[in-house]
C-alpha cells in the first residue's frame, strides 16, 4: 500500500466508482465519515496500515481463506456458495407479515434469537424520518418491527459494529448485503484492535442483492412521494414493472425504467447475489411464491437456529421446486459473470480481476 491507508482507499475503491457504503471503513474512525449516501474523509489520515482499508469489501479479498474460516474448505464453483440446504419459508406471525418483506423471515427468526437469548440485540438497517437508511441495534420485538422490510438504498449499517464499545459483551446478530458480509468476513478473519470483540457476531442473516439506488435515488424519492407516510417500498417480480411506495391508504408507482438510473455503480462489478459468507441467507421467493421466502443454509449455526424457530412454530417450511433453485442458481452465476466481465473492462484483462481473490480457473470458468 501506498502513502496512508484512507488515500489509498479513495483511489482505489471510492473514486474508482466501487464503494457500496457498507459502513465498515467508517464509525471507527475520526477521519471517515457516511453522509448524505457517500463516504466523507474530513481530515487527512496518518496511518499507513489502516482498518479502513483493511476492511473494504473492494480492496482485495482472499476468497480462500474466508471460506476456510467460515466453512473450512475452500471457495468453490457452486454457484450460490456453500449451501446445506434450500427450501421456501415463511413467518406465521401475521403482524410480522404487514411490516416484513415478502414472508417475513429475516424478523421471525431474529425474534426467536431475541426471545431464546441466543442474541442481546440485531444490527439491522432502520429508516429515519425521511426513510434515510442507518444502522441501528434492534434490542427486542417492537424494534425489530420498526426495522422490517427494504428501502432498497444502501445502508452503512457496519458502522453500528464499529461504534461498539471495545468492553461490549452484547450477543449480536446481524443482517446484511453481500458487500457487507465480505467486509464482516474479513472482520472475522483478521479481528480490528481497539474495538468490541468481533465474536460476538453470533449470528448472521445475509439478504439476496441484485443492486441497491443511491446517488440521487433519495431526493428522487423525496420528490415524487410523499414518503414520510410511507410504511414499505418493493419491487414486484415480473410482469410487474414498477417501483411501489405503500401508504395506509394507498400504493403509489413509478415505472422501474424511472429509477434504474440510480442504480449504483459499484453493484455492476458485484460477485455475490446470495450473501455466500453468511449463516443463513434469505430472498424473495418471487412471483410464484408470493409471501415466501427462499432461504439458503451455509452454516452449522444457521441450521440450529432454524430448528429452533421451527420447535417454536415461529417458521413454516416447504420444498423448493428444482426449476425455481435452477433458476436462482442461473440468476447467481449470471451476476458472477457480469461482475467479471465490467470488471475485465476497467482492468483491461482477466489476470487482473481487482479485488477478488479467486483462482484463474475459476474466472475462465465463469467466463466460459
Amino acid at each position: 500500500m501506498g502513502d496512508n491507508a484512507s488515500k489509498e482507499l479513495y483511489k482505489e475503491v471510492i473514486d474508482s466508482g466501487l464503494c457500496t457504503l457498507c459502513g465498515g471503513c467508517s464509525g471507527g474512525c475520526p477521519y471517515l465519515v457516511s453522509h448524505n449516501g457517500k463516504i466523507v474523509r474530513l481530515h487527512q489520515c496518518t496511518l499507513t496500515e489502516g482498518q479502513c482499508y483493511q476492511y473494504c469489501p473492494r480492496t482485495f479479498t482472499d476468497m480462500d481463506v474466508i471460506s476456510q474460516h467460515i466453512f473450512g474448505v475452500p471457495y468453490g464453483e457452486n454457484e450460490i456458495g456453500i449451501a446445506k440446504e434450500v427450501f421456501l419459508a415463511r413467518s406465521t406471525d401475521q403482524e410480522i407479515h404487514k411490516k416484513a418483506q415478502d414472508g417475513g423471515v429475516v424478523t421471525g427468526l431474529l425474534s426467536v434469537a431475541l426471545t431464546e437469548e441466543i442474541i442481546d440485540g440485531a444490527v439491522e438497517t432502520k429508516l429515519d424520518h425521511d426513510k434515510f437508511p442507518h444502522g441501528f441495534i434492534a434490542r427486542n420485538r417492537k424494534e425489530l418491527l420498526e426495522c422490517a422490510g427494504v428501502s432498497y438504498e444502501p445502508s452503512p449499517v457496519l458502522e453500528t459494529i464499529n461504534r461498539l464499545s471495545r468492553e461490549s459483551t452484547e450477543k449480536l446478530g446481524f443482517v446484511g448485503l453481500p458487500c457487507h458480509f465480505a467486509s464482516l468476513s474479513k472482520m472475522k478473519v483478521s479481528p480490528p484492535t481497539n474495538r468490541a470483540n468481533i465474536e460476538n457476531v453470533k449470528l448472521t442473516i445475509g439478504l439476496f442483492c441484485g443492486w441497491t439506488l443511491s446517488h440521487g435515488f433519495h431526493q428522487f424519492l423525496l420528490e415524487h412521494f410523499d414518503i414520510s407516510n410511507a410504511i414499505k417500498f418493493d419491487i414486484p417480480h415480473h410482469p410487474a414493472h414498477s417501483f411501489d411506495v405503500y401508504t395506509k391508504s394507498e400504493t403509489q408507482s413509478v415505472d422501474l425504467d424511472e429509477i434504474t438510473p440510480f442504480i449504483n455503480k459499484a453493484c455492476s462489478y458485484c460477485f455475490d447475489m446470495t450473501a455466500e459468507f453468511a449463516d443463513i441467507s434469505v430472498g424473495s421467493g418471487r412471483a410464484m411464491f408470493k409471501g415466501w421466502n427462499t432461504v439458503i443454509i451455509r452454516t452449522k449455526a444457521g441450521a440450529e437456529m432454524l430448528e429452533i424457530a421451527k420447535g417454536r412454530n415461529a417458521i413454516e417450511t416447504q420444498q423448493i421446486p428444482d426449476e425455481s433453485l435452477a433458476n436462482l442458481k442461473r440468476a447467481s452465476l449470471n451476476k458472477k459473470r457480469r461482475a467479471l466481465q465490467n470488471i475485465i473492462s476497467m482492468t483491461g484483462g482477466k489476470d487482473d480481476v481487482l479485488y477478488l481473490g479467486i483462482s484463474q480457473d475459476l474466472v475462465n470458468m465463469i467466463l466460459e
